[in-house]
């Protein structure tokens, strides 16, 4: 299987898909233990819930699963949130702090899974957002991720609905950031944050380069939005998810007709 999948459009949007991929290969499949391959801490059903949404946007989806090597972070292993509980470039444990391996991989099998898989996205990831530059003289790269909305070892409480990340702003245009905020706000009966728990993982602080002319944010959905529910089998809800879909339907029209704004200018 290829570890990325691109389907380019036309229009100045890129979609990253970094945690929807549920593949192991087989070696790393054997290495894990009973809980690490049940694969809780998947983006379910992501690519399904923004498929269609934005017509002319291009699509760049990690189809390994972040057990295996996690796409949205660090190859040198830096932290994103230094002094908080998260997970590494090789998650050691779940999203509850539970091991995942029978046998933890080593540097050399983490510099190999690194070479076959995250490189690849990000080569495919670095590509796109340089083909839609030349083409628009901006690229909005919108990274769609979601969570369980409980987990006492990430964060307290509850998780809100919709969290938007621009690094505390440093990511994307002021303007990017709160037209994003703006519409979510509006989305029924949810709760909203800008820059919480969630203010962008290692591929929005990377590529999101506002003086170059390219542009990112990240947007983190509580998976209680669009799932029946946060558990096994991680059944998609076609009636929620037709809400949601609106909202971030309006979100990635915005940023387009936002981009024509931003054209050539930092």
């Amino acid at each position: 299987m290829t570890p990325v999948e691109v389907a380019q459009g036309t229009g100045p949007i890129v979609l990253g898909l970094p945690h929807t991929g549920t593949y192991v290969p087989p070696e790393v499949a054997r290495m894990l233990n009973q809980n690490g391959r049940l694969l809780t801490d998947t983006d379910w059903h992501i690519d399904r819930l923004y498929d269609g949404l934005m017509p002319g946007a291009t699509t760049v989806r990690a189809t390994f699963h972040r057990y295996v090597i996690d796409a949205n972070r660090d190859p040198e292993g830096g932290s994103l949130y230094p002094g908080q509980n998260t997970t590494g470039l090789v998650p050691l444990t779940d999203f509850d702090g539970k091991d995942i391996w029978e046998l933890p991989p080593d540097a050399p099998e983490i510099a190999r899974r690194q070479a076959a898989y995250h490189a690849p996205y990000h080569a495919a990831l670095k590509g796109a957002l340089a083909r839609v530059r030349a083409r628009h003289g901006v690229a909005i790269l919108y990274d769609c991720h979601s969570i369980r909305s409980e987990i006492p070892f990430l964060f307290g409480g509850r998780l809100p609905d919709l969290n938007v990340g621009t690094n505390l702003g440093e990511t994307c245009a002021s303007s990017i950031e709160q037209c994003v905020h703006d519409i979510s706000l509006k989305a029924e009966n949810c709760r909203v944050i800008l820059n919480g728990r969630f203010k962008g993982g290692w591929t929005t602080r990377h590529y999101g380069r506002p003086a170059e002319n390219i542009h990112a944010i990240q947007m983190e959905l509580a998976q209680s939005t669009y799932l029946s529910a946060e558990a096994p089998p991680w059944r998609y809800d076609p009636a929620k998810a037709a809400r949601l879909r609106e909202t971030l339907a309006q979100i990635l029209t915005a940023l387009a007709q936002l981009a024509a704004t931003l054209k050539g200018s930092p």
